[in-house]
């Protein structure tokens, strides 16, 4: 296993070196890239192969749930061919032309004759193709007159059909296990006839935050002291089998929580990470959980989560893959770093305009403990760590918040 043996008692002062993470090699380093934690925290955790327990839930339940079984139509999607717009069933041999109209079909009904050519069918959104037509034309398009309808323009044979198992052919696989569901599933699953599916359960979680500076949410802090705002981000992010530690793993002289893991036989992963906020992160398993250890800076704890912590909670809570949502955007002004490191800066992200091209505006920030503008930022800037700058107009990463 790819791990740096650590003794059972850690003496405090220089920190033991992390492993430099290479799928397959080993390499003794100080710390890690962004990109090579980010790896190992989702290779470690692939292997461990977790088996989250399962529960059946209704549909109404299962937002942000993982799916545990594949789920398969029913039958084809949809049954029949459909007409997709209101207008008239024709056949597409006989236009342009002027029809005759051999009477009309809803939605949720069917009609019993054929279309004879010279002749057409009134149809609705949602009606069942009638026999012999293969096209419908837009109501919009065409002129009508008493049992006559003036076609002027062509169409080709599928035209505003939905065709019969076009969307999807009775038992093929419509959603895989470890699949996360959303509200297009729920009705995805509606549609196949599930009022219950099998979803991963979510096990426990502890959250532990340290520090004598903590006091809980309701008391009134001191000057030198600060409410216990961690714990509650935290239990916001994180609902699975894990242990989150927040503070107490840089290197100062009461940050020990490296130490006490050392004592109950942990296996340390990396302790140090590339990135700002959040380079003191520690990774690794104990008693057969795996751990993370994130500053206690708010804005560490809470950047370190969503890009190292947040993948390890979805892989155990059954979910196959997981992904950062990372984009690109454009500079609102010029911007400058001091190089070295891959910053995850709080900023705004804005439509240009209502247009496709997004722009993101840096936020003024007093360093990791500003959480008022963490909560006004709505992304992050995520920095290349070999450049200092940017100018106006210049693409850059940004992180979905």
């Amino acid at each position: 296993m790819l791990a740096a043996e650590r003794s059972r008692a850690v003496p405090p002062g220089p920190r033991v070196q992390a492993v430099a993470y290479t799928k397959g090699t080993i390499a003794v380093v100080g710390t890690l890239t962004f990109e090579q934690a980010r790896q190992c925290v989702l290779d470690q955790v692939r292997a461990s192969h977790p088996q989250p327990a399962t529960e059946q839930v209704a549909l109404s339940e299962i937002a942000s749930r993982v799916l545990a079984e594949p789920v398969l139509a029913d039958r084809d999607y949809p049954p029949v061919s459909r007409s997709v717009r209101d207008g008239f069933a024709v056949r597409a041999a006989d236009l342009p032309g002027d029809l005759f109209v051999i009477g009309e079909v809803r939605a949720g009904e069917a009609f019993a004759g054929e279309v004879q050519p010279g002749e057409a069918l009134e149809i609705m959104t949602g009606a069942p193709m009638p026999r012999g037509a293969d096209s419908v034309v837009m109501v919009e398009h065409c002129t009508l007159n008493g049992d006559r309808v003036q076609v002027p323009r062509t169409l080709v044979p599928g035209e505003n059909v939905s065709l019969h198992a076009s969307q999807a052919q009775a038992n093929m696989l419509l959603l895989q296990a470890g699949h996360r569901l959303g509200f297009a599933d729920a009705g995805l699953l509606a549609m196949v006839g599930l009022s219950q599916v099998l979803v991963f359960a979510r096990p426990q979680v502890a959250i532990l935050a340290t520090g004598d500076e903590i006091v809980e949410v309701v008391e009134t802090p001191l000057d030198y002291q600060v409410r216990n705002s961690n714990v509650e981000s935290l239990a916001v992010q994180v609902r699975f089998d894990m242990l989150v530690l927040s503070g107490g793993v840089s290197a100062g002289k009461y940050d020990i929580v490296e130490r006490v893991l050392a004592d109950v036989g942990a296996e340390f992963y990396f302790d140090r990470v590339l990135i700002m906020p959040g380079q003191p992160l520690v990774f690794g398993k104990a008693r057969g959980k795996f751990f993370f250890g994130l500053p206690g800076n708010p804005a560490s704890t809470m950047v370190t989560f969503e890009i190292f912590a947040r993948s390890a909670v979805e892989l155990l809570g059954g979910q196959t893959e997981s992904t950062l949502p990372l984009m690109w955007a454009k500079l609102s002004h010029d911007f400058h770093q001091k190089p070295g490191l891959t910053r995850f800066l709080p900023a705004t992200l804005n439509a240009n305009g209502g247009g496709v091209t997004s722009v993101v505006t840096p936020l003024p920030w007093q360093g990791s403990g500003d959480v008022p503008a963490l909560a006004r930022a709505n992304a992050f800037v995520v920095t290349e760590p070999g450049r200092e700058a940017w100018s106006a107009g210049d693409w850059i990463r940004v992180l979905l918040k």
